[in-house]
């Protein structure tokens, strides 16, 4: 499941002075207005699965947006780093 949860362990896990692959990316990392899949992989990439997401509702929206506004305040890297796609 590509929930919350799960993104925020690939998140911690993230190392962005490292190169970006399937095991090393930024889950909240938005390309030409896309998420990426649970293998850092967009739209329209060849080896894209759409995820299995959970289930939402608007209080579980507005608890994730309390963890995505810390997130974007507190970015571990700058974008052209080699760990991001950006």
């Amino acid at each position: 499941l590509w929930d919350m949860e799960a993104k925020q362990v690939v998140y911690a896990a993230w190392d962005p002075n490292s190169p970006r692959s399937p095991v090393n990316f930024n889950p909240f990392e938005t390309f030409e207005g896309n998420s990426p899949d649970a293998s850092g992989f967009y739209p329209g990439e060849g080896r894209y699965k759409d995820p299995a997401r959970p289930d939402v509702s608007f209080a579980s929206m507005q608890a994730e947006r309390v963890i995505l506004d810390d997130i974007a305040a507190n970015p571990k890297a700058a974008k052209g780093c080699p760990g991001c796609k950006n």
